[in-house]
């Protein structure tokens, strides 16, 4: 399966556009009250407070510098570097986004903390603090892009890798579960969350996605067997779900020493399971399966389909040697023997034709030509004496190398011998053919003669047209137009292939 990269940059691009608004947009109704009143940090330091520097101005530098450093590492900088190419010049970039970013964010929160600064004895040590603090964050938002950089290649490659199917899958929707949980902790980090909050969102994600995987591989396929439905699924996992909840309370109360993350670690758990991962499961389960079954019918009718163009081949290839055969023969009783030597001659090329380039794909169009050549001087050979006969050719030489399945055009230039000569009577026979770029023109039209009611050929009167019509619906489908229109005295044919 290819990945798009260009509609993925774009859904990044406008997501952390969209993202960046919305902080921005929370930062001015934030300050519609925080510009009335004083902070009580800065009422506590007794640190005169001034929303637009105080408020505005390092929120506003700080989200912009985070969203213009995420697009310059995450289309600019990380991919070639993953790529090993233009090392030192990424490197380079790289370190000046680290720099640029660290001392952007550093000045902002000397504006945005600045009541920090009465706790230390000197302005310097204050400064170092707040510097450290900018540079360390500036760290840790390149330090996460370049994680989540290398999650989308990840996801890119198992989505483009040709590994066993099942095992495939399963990694992959561990990668996009792992791609999701880490843009989430992203996300904690900009807003500078309790990190209480980035361990229920671990904990929360992680059981989620445990028991979609073990819905979709496990549990859902053996309740389906059992001839039960959605809700026989939904008791089952909401069941794993509390079970879950001991485990998940436990260590969320153990990391924080806090006995209330227990209960809303574990409210959070049970409605991401009902709202999001049993849901969720299932609708993958049955869409993958439904997909798998359109596969298989594809494959089957596919399988037909080879089956049925082999047998068509196999019926066009003797009808052509009783024909080729039957032409010498005539040839043989006229009189000079070098006639049949050219026939014979002639008749050897069509057979190392079809036992050679017929059962190819594709052959070049100019061996498929030589054949009907072959076929209609063998035919003009058969009718040469018989003055009444006009058969004309306007078969343009081929200059490019235009490729095309072998024996579709010969069944009508056979029907038109086989229904447009007498021997009796006045029969004219005209083919022509020219290509122009990569579409092919080709048109016969004869005039046809009604065959007396024992001769077998009325019997098997239009095999060869219907195996061809099959043939070319099966190989060229929406790329070809086949008109026939026949009179009392004449047939015509007009066949326009794209041979693209």
């Amino acid at each position: 399966m290819k990945i798009n990269i260009k509609d993925l940059s774009k859904i990044e691009f406008w997501t952390a556009s969209i993202m960046y608004g919305f902080a921005i947009m929370m930062i001015i109704s934030n300050g519609s009250t925080n510009h009335i009143s004083t902070p009580y940090n800065f009422q506590e330091a007794k640190v005169s407070f001034s929303y637009l520097s105080n408020y505005f101005l390092p929120g506003l530098f700080k989200y912009s510098i985070l969203y213009f450093s995420f697009l310059l590492l995450n289309f600019c900088c990380l991919p070639p570097l993953y790529q090993k190419k233009n090392t030192g010049i990424n490197l380079s970039i790289l370190f000046g986004v680290y720099l640029f970013s660290g001392l952007v964010l550093s000045i902002a929160q000397t504006y945005s903390q600045a009541y920090t600064l009465v706790k230390y004895d000197e302005l310097d040590e204050a400064y170092n603090y707040i510097f450290f603090q900018g540079f360390t964050y500036a760290g840790w938002v390149v330090v996460l892009t370049a994680i989540y950089v290398a999650l989308k290649k990840l996801i890119i490659y198992l989505m483009e890798s040709k590994e066993e199917e099942s095992n495939q899958k399963m990694k992959l929707e561990i990668a996009f579960a792992s791609a999701f949980w880490f843009l989430g902790i992203l996300v904690w980090v900009v807003i500078a969350v309790d990190f209480r909050v980035i361990l229920a969102w671990t904990l929360v994600v992680g059981s989620c996605t445990f028991l979609t995987i073990y819905g979709i591989y496990y549990l859902i396929p053996n309740t389906i067997a059992q001839g039960k439905k959605f809700r026989n699924y939904l008791g089952k996992n909401m069941l794993l779900a509390l079970i879950f909840c001991i485990p998940l309370g436990l260590i969320a109360a153990a990391i924080t020493g806090d006995g209330e993350m227990f209960p809303i670690v574990n409210i959070f758990h049970l409605i991401a399971q009902l709202m999001i991962s049993t849901p969720l499961a299932w609708y993958i389960y049955k869409t993958r399966n439904a997909t798998e079954e359109q596969i298989f019918a594809l494959k089957k009718e596919l399988g037909k389909s080879d089956a049925n163009l082999g047998f068509l081949k196999s019926q066009i290839n003797p009808h052509f040697l009783f024909n080729a055969l039957n032409t010498l023969y005539g040839t043989a009783l006229q009189e000079k023997a070098e006639r049949t030597g050219e026939g014979i001659q002639k008749l050897g090329d069509m057979m190392r034709f079809m036992l050679h380039e017929n059962m190819q794909d594709k052959i070049s169009l100019v061996r498929d030509i030589d054949y009907l050549n072959n076929y209609i001087e063998l035919q003009k050979l058969r009718t040469s004496t018989t003055v009444d006969i006009n058969i004309k050719t306007e078969i343009e030489e081929q200059l490019m190398d235009l490729k095309i399945s072998p024996m579709l055009l010969i069944p009508f230039v056979e029907n038109a011998f086989k229904h447009g000569i007498s021997l009796q009577s006045p029969s004219h026979i005209k083919v022509t053919l020219q290509t122009k770029a990569n579409m092919l023109y080709f048109d016969v039209n004869n005039s046809i003669h009604l065959k007396a009611d024992g001769d077998p050929e009325k019997v098997n009167s239009g095999i060869g047209l219907e195996n061809v019509k099959q043939r070319l619906s099966l190989l060229y489908p929406k790329k070809h137009e086949l008109i026939i229109r026949e009179s009392a005295k004449e047939f015509f044919v007009h066949l326009t292939l794209n041979l693209d």
